[in-house]
């Protein structure tokens, strides 16, 4: 008996030092979890069962429980089992909690054994912990995924939850609150319900070759009939003839409202490119933007600004009210706009624009090779280690790096009149644009990872509006010195800096363009 003894602790202490599963990796904190009080009839077991699975998170659970089972209630199970089973309403997939296995356990669970029903008690809670947590926080982490994503991961002490879940019985509220409750996820849910009502039909992809505006004769315009009705925005009868009719251009400019193209009701790349989205692809955004809301969190109290990157879009909320909504330029696919949460500082006003290291070397040093001149005509000057001008036909070639280019204040600086600093790694802001053309776009791609707003006075007049000191005629005056200021925005406003391509309004799908590639990528990593 010692020998036995003796080689269970051995064995105890190699299983620790195992390396833990992905899944227990997900325990966020590291507090002590509250006993957990279970029912009378709970089946006391060896620990050693819990250690072959090399989970920490679910040890400490067994730990609270005191290796007792914790799923004698029939309504729990059958509670748990539901939630798992409709997760894909969610966005999650079933399979991945072991369904159909758990499934086949509860329906024989009046005929198992007592070491059967402490597996399956086992099993379930192992299911429970990983199913919750990826309700809560999602399944994948963005910071290992993204090389430019700065989002701090939802905290989330599963095993608190679930022990209070069991010792308040109140398993079904545990459930309910672990769900993200942010509006745009809640209408991504809605558009995943509002999608399974359209039938599986897949149309063949259809080429642009020119644009059909109306009253053009054309047989693509049969296709482009089917799918408008398929997708609704076609209502009544046609006889679907190639004639790009009145009635017609009415709804292809409802579909590319829908999409964030101009409705002009001209088909172009762009709606052709819109016509082509299966109902299958359309889901796997959906799914893809249900996983990102996941990592994403807005506190109900706090004022904040919000800039979704695919609508070219920013939006202040101040009381829980929109309070502006301005059009933005984002980042092109090259230069992506980091997706991150920061929160404002400083609002500079006649900024001076520092050229950064990438467009340093892919824009200014083949130009300055070609033209010696381009800076000093773009009333930029070049700066040495000791802060001296140097002339653009003594600058040298061979050592860009070793110097600072800086465009002066004044009405073609780069940065406009003004800019607003917000604290993140990779040396982004909001600022105004000599480029006012751009925001007439509907394509707004258009950056190298700065966001250019709308009308960034009226923005920085908001934000400093809360300063008796910045009225609107000094911010004027300011800005007819040419001299730069400073201003520190006193009141805390979050920044939101995300990257969302699909939702519902008003009983209506809703989708914009994927400029940067990461929905299909992210769903194909859900599913692998």
């Amino acid at each position: 008996m010692k020998h036995y003894y003796f080689f269970l602790f051995i064995w105890f202490v190699l299983s620790c030092q195992k390396k833990t599963s992905d899944d227990s990796a997900l325990l966020i904190t590291n507090k002590p979890i509250p006993k957990i009080q279970v029912e009378s009839n709970a089946i006391e077991f060896d620990s050693a069962l819990v250690l072959s699975y090399e989970n920490k998170r679910l040890l400490e659970f067994y730990r609270a429980s005191g290796f007792k089972t914790v799923w004698q209630s029939a309504s729990n199970r059958k509670l748990i089992l539901k939630a798992i089973k409709e997760s894909d309403k969610e966005g999650l997939f079933p399979e991945d909690y072991h369904i159909l296995s758990l499934d086949s356990l509860e329906k024989k669970h009046a005929f198992l054994e007592e070491k059967d029903l402490v597996n399956y008690d086992i099993l379930l809670t192992l299911n429970t912990q990983q199913f919750l947590t990826h309700l809560k926080t999602g399944k994948l982490n963005p910071n290992e995924l993204y090389t430019n994503w700065d989002l701090k991961k939802n905290e989330f002490d599963c095993n608190s939850v679930l022990a209070a879940a069991f010792t308040k019985n109140k398993l079904s509220e545990i459930i309910h609150e672990s769900k993200p409750n942010a509006l745009v996820y809640n209408q991504l849910k809605e558009a995943l319900q509002l999608l399974e009502g359209y039938s599986d039909v897949d149309f063949t992809p259809m080429v642009f070759t020119e644009k059909i505006v109306a009253n053009d004769t054309n047989a693509r315009v049969i296709d482009i009939k089917k799918r408008l009705k398929y997708w609704k925005d076609f209502s009544g009868s046609d006889s679907l003839t190639a004639i790009y009719d009145a009635k017609t251009v009415v709804a292809v400019k409802r579909f590319q409202e829908r999409h964030g193209l101009a409705p002009d009701g001209i088909i172009g790349a762009g709606t052709i490119e819109a016509f082509n989205f299966s109902k299958a692809n359309r889901k796997k955004q959906i799914i893809a933007n249900l996983e990102r809301w996941r990592w994403f969190e807005i506190l109900s109290e706090e004022d904040y600004i919000i800039v979704n990157i695919p609508d070219y879009k920013l939006v202040v909320v101040e009381n829980q009210d929109a309070t502006i909504t301005q059009k933005v330029v984002v980042g092109t696919n090259k230069r992506k706009t980091p997706v991150l949460t920061s929160y404002l500082r400083t609002v500079v006003l006649n900024p001076t624009w520092t050229i950064p290291p990438t467009i340093l070397k892919e824009d200014v040093m083949p130009a300055m090779k070609k033209n010696r001149n381009y800076l000093s005509n773009k009333n930029i000057s070049i700066y040495d280690s000791h802060n001296n001008v140097v002339a653009p036909e003594n600058w040298n070639s061979s050592k860009p790096h070793n110097y600072r280019y800086v465009q002066e204040p004044g009405p073609n600086n780069t940065l406009g009149e003004m800019k607003i600093l917000f604290p993140n790694h990779h040396s982004i802001y909001l600022h105004d644009t000599n480029h006012r053309n751009l925001f007439g776009l509907t394509n707004r791609s258009l950056s190298s990872g700065c966001i250019r707003v709308e009308k960034p006075l009226v923005l920085a007049g908001y934000f400093l509006n809360h300063s008796e000191n910045w009225s609107k005629e000094k911010i004027d005056s300011v800005l007819g010195t040419r001299k730069t200021h400073y201003i520190k925005i006193k009141k805390k406003y979050n920044l939101y800096i995300w990257y969302w391509t699909a939702w519902s309004q008003k009983g209506e799908l809703q989708f914009r363009k994927d400029v940067y590639d990461y929905d299909l990528a992210l769903y194909e990593k859900l599913r692998s």
